[in-house]
């Protein structure tokens, strides 16, 4: 294992890279103890959770990882499916010596974090969801359009445009007084990263394993009765314009032990539109419930009554 360290600032988060299979996997760390795995959306980074790591590090080890092609991380081997990731990150956690964590997935990274409990249980204390894919069919037109033919050279062409049109925007909102939502900045961030070849092509890999033209590609809902014994946490917003808050509504009726928390008048991006009251409800969480213990025994069991 090779580990480059940079430091941002002493005793707070740090940027790091790890070496697995050859390829550097970029990521930050920061506090000690239990760990929680942060897991960003579609076009994300670690940047995604920028407001919430050191706060949660203050009674946890918080790693937040690039997925392969995104951020600092190099590009993967071809596979982007969210059973390549789930395995991507177990293979960080070992590398970097740790065996079991809560999961903190947003959107893609929900998806990932189903697929990884799925894969790995033994693996996995708590889950948490946040404006998770893989839940239901429904997702906004726009990432719907990204899956069609020709959608690369469409990006290629206005991803830059984008970008100046948000430095634009948040310049005049500023002069107002005013700035843009932390859910708008954080989509038009990620979209205009994706002026660059490599995190674009990485981008609509991704995108097509899990999206296709009719929708989400991909559903956990014939698996939720596994993560019954599960402690599990949903956040979102109830303005979410990219996953319906009415997924969030139905995984926790279908999972009546599990945790719901609505944040009103909110889009996609909780964690970054209201950290405080994001860390507030996780932390609570985190105190209120214990680890989760595979059995193997009752695993099997739940496939053969399902």
């Amino acid at each position: 294992m090779a580990r480059k360290v940079v430091p941002i600032a002493p005793e707070k988060a740090q940027f790091r890279t790890a070496t697995v299979h050859g390829r550097s996997v970029g990521y930050v760390e920061a506090g000690s103890g239990n760990l929680l795995l942060l897991i960003h959306g579609m076009a994300g980074t670690a940047e995604n959770w920028g407001s919430v790591i050191e706060p949660l590090a203050l009674g946890h080890t918080v790693i937040a990882p690039d997925f392969p092609g995104h951020g600092t991380s190099e590009p993967g081997g071809g596979d982007y499916s969210l059973g390549s990731l789930a395995s991507g990150l177990r293979d960080l956690m070992l590398t970097l010596g740790h065996e079991r964590a809560t999961l903190v997935g947003h959107s893609l990274g929900g998806g990932v974090a189903l697929q990884f409990t799925y894969q790995f249980p033994e693996m996995v204390e708590r889950l948490v969801l946040v404006s998770s894919g893989g839940l239901g069919p429904d997702v906004s037109p726009i990432l719907r359009a990204a899956a069609l033919p020709g959608a690369d050279l469409f990006i290629s062409a206005t991803a830059g445009i984008g970008a100046r049109a948000g430095s634009l925007l948040g310049g005049g909102l500023g002069k107002l007084g005013l700035r843009p939502s932390a859910d708008v900045a954080e989509v038009a961030r990620g979209y205009a990263s994706l002026s660059d070849p490599e995190r674009r092509k990485a981008f609509l890999a991704t995108l097509r394993a899990v999206v296709g033209t009719g929708g989400q590609r991909v559903a956990a809902r014939d698996l939720l009765y596994l993560a019954d014994a599960l402690p599990l946490l949903i956040v979102w917003g109830d303005r979410d314009p990219i996953i319906p808050v009415s997924h969030a509504e139905e995984t926790h009726k279908a999972l009546p032990g599990s945790r719901l928390e609505i944040f009103e008048n909110t889009g996609h991006v909780p964690q970054l539109e209201c950290p405080g009251r994001f860390v507030a409800v996780l932390q609570r969480f985190l105190d209120e419930t214990e680890p989760a213990r595979f059995d193997r025994d009752e695993w099997v069991a739940r496939f053969k009554t399902a």
